[in-house]
């Protein structure tokens, strides 16, 4: 959409996601990412971390429901979103705002890591039950090949 900020974090996860449920059930997850900027100090000839961006990321419905599942307090991640600015009033009346990603895709960084995706399949629940579920061990529902492979070449 025109006018939106978009952007995209690469860091740790500083917890678990913590996945919630509003009266109406719908699922909201909110998790935080570290990303720490390396800094080369020539005096030294090494790289030192420099200042850290702590960004709160949130996201919805059975999007929210797979990061949750799928994501863990250390993993590196790759986050894509929009920000936002949320305006807030505590019990004491006293206001604040903070800048929150609304996240649009994330996923674990395979910089220096392997993954395995497994596709979810849908399903319907109720407020509080996960609503995706792994279809198969095959990450596309492809047909695994028959015993002893394949013979004829793919071309």
């Amino acid at each position: 959409m025109a006018g939106e900020t978009s952007l995209t974090v690469v860091g740790n996860l500083t917890a678990d996601p913590e996945l919630r449920y509003l009266p109406n059930g719908t699922p909201v997850v909110n998790f935080t990412i570290a990303s720490t900027e390396r800094v080369f100090d020539r005096q030294s000839n090494e790289w030192k971390d420099g200042s850290v961006l702590f960004m709160r990321c949130s996201c919805w419905r059975e999007f929210a429901e797979q990061v949750a599942g799928s994501l863990q307090k250390g993993m590196r991640v790759v986050a894509t979103g929009r920000l936002r600015q949320r305006q807030w009033e505590d019990n004491e009346g006293k206001k604040g705002s903070s800048t929150e990603l609304d996240v649009e895709d994330v996923g674990p960084s395979l910089r220096y890591a392997t993954a395995t995706v497994t596709r979810a399949q849908r399903r319907n629940a109720g407020p509080g039950e996960q609503r995706f579920a792994p279809a198969s061990n095959d990450a596309w529902g492809a047909t695994p090949p028959p015993p002893g492979g394949y013979d004829e070449t793919p071309f």
